[in-house]
């Protein structure tokens, strides 16, 4: 009877065509590739016999990898981790609003140790500014039509069904659609400096499904401030007013065949619409929001807006999870990687120093999630009346069931001269 082959970790040696190193940590051999007629991978290269006349070193500019030491300054040139040069619409702290460091006076504590007088005082606060905000907000669901078949499709359960409503078309199947794909910090991005924007002058509609926090903020003041402003203060305008005279560029010619000039409208603005999925308010800043005139004309300042922007996390975590309950959460979500609940903290269930336990007297789960809703509501209202000042119409609406999405607030604004109506 033959013997049964062993394999190479019975041995002791390493896989074929891999590197001989041994990994003591691992109990095993490095499984890394090498070279033809080498032993080792370039990783452990300073273990061959051949190699170890030549050292190797940390990178400097990334020290999870090594480099030979003799050759740094040309891995230097071309390590993935330089920095590398910055395009035109990179602009430092553009979006970012006005730095004043003589608003917070006060070392800030957490919720968690607040007293419960200090807590109160800020309830109080919290509910007299939002006296009269609507926190009934209109349903407007909708369902693009590239959905439809894969959501009444019997063979998808719940879970791959929440993920289907939580997707948007971004196929964009049209031959004459151009695409341009930017790495940039939104912090730092100056619109009208991108070529196709600028050379075309088009207007644009912002779209961002879960800007979480501070993004929201840093989008609108990239469309509203950055980019309209410039077309303000050049008085351009439209390329939509111009097509009838100017017919020498292929996109000029496609939304001439496409387009519509009745559709124009009369008042031209280069931000077209805006449409922005909220969440994670706990994730904003003083700094940054642009809702900041709205909070001081309520009495309202940076202390207030940093423990309202952390009391927000309430409407949608309430009580701390049992551990049992955050067990099962880890296990469903590993059990469906579409789970939307991946895009915030903690799967949702976010678990911060604010938990009610250790909070001072007594709060419901029901208590805190309403306190957590106002807050939102509060954030969201300075962001409404900045877009009103902007010229904007601006509408908050539930565009999902809180089923779907704990996170369902949608954040619409149209130009007033375009808008249909007023809303209060």
């Amino acid at each position: 009877m033959a013997a049964t082959a062993r394999t190479p970790h019975a041995t002791g040696f390493p896989a074929e065509g891999r590197c001989s190193y041994y990994v003591e940590k691992k109990k095993r051999f490095c499984r890394m590739v090498v070279a033809a007629g080498k032993r080792f991978c370039g990783e452990h290269a300073g273990a061959a016999e051949e190699e170890n006349a030549r050292k190797r070193i940390l990178c400097p500019l990334d020290p999870k990898h090594t480099v030979y030491e003799d050759q740094l300054s040309k891995h230097l040139k071309k390590c993935n981790s330089r920095e590398k040069p910055k395009p035109d619409f990179f602009i430092q702290d553009i979006n970012a609003g006005l730095k004043d460091e003589t608003e917070i006076t006060e070392q800030l504590v957490p919720i968690s140790s607040l007293s419960e007088d200090q807590l109160g005082n800020l309830i109080k606060k919290l509910r007299k500014a939002s006296e009269g905000l609507n926190s009934t907000l209109k349903d407007h669901i909708m369902s693009h039509p590239a959905l439809h078949d894969a959501l009444n499709d019997p063979k998808n359960g719940d879970s791959a069904t929440k993920h289907l409503k939580q997707q948007v078309d971004g196929k964009h199947r049209k031959k004459n659609s151009v695409f341009e794909r930017l790495q940039i910090d939104i912090q730092h991005l100056c619109l009208n400096k991108i070529p196709v924007l600028r050379e075309g002058k088009l207007p644009v509609v912002g779209i961002g499904k879960h800007l979480c926090g501070v993004a929201t903020d840093l989008a609108l003041r990239c469309l509203v401030e950055t980019y309209a402003a410039s077309f303000e203060e050049r008085n351009e305008e439209p390329l939509a007013k111009r097509i009838k005279n100017d017919k020498t560029e292929k996109e000029i010619n496609t939304l001439t065949k496409e387009g519509n000039e009745k559709n124009v409208p009369e008042k031209w603005t280069p931000v077209a619409g805006i449409v922005i999925a909220l969440c994670c308010h706990h994730r904003c800043d003083w700094r940054h929001y642009v809702g900041k005139e709205y909070f001081r004309a309520l009495g309202l300042g940076a202390v207030e807006f940093h423990y309202f922007q952390r009391m927000s996390s309430w409407a949608t975590c309430g009580m701390r999870k049992t551990s049992f309950e955050v067990s099962s959460v880890t296990t469903k979500t590993k059990d469906n990687p579409n789970d939307d609940s991946e895009e915030h903290d903690d799967g949702g269930y976010r678990i911060t120093d604010d938990s009610s336990e250790s909070l001072p007297g007594l709060l419901t789960v029901e208590e805190k999630k309403k306190i957590g809703h106002l807050c939102k509501l509060l954030i969201d209202q300075g962001r409404i009346q900045y877009l009103q000042q902007k010229g904007f119409n601006p509408t908050l609406q539930y565009y999902t069931d809180p089923l779907v999405s704990l996170e369902n607030v949608l954040l619409t604004a149209l130009p007033i001269h375009s808008s249909p109506e007023t809303t209060a």
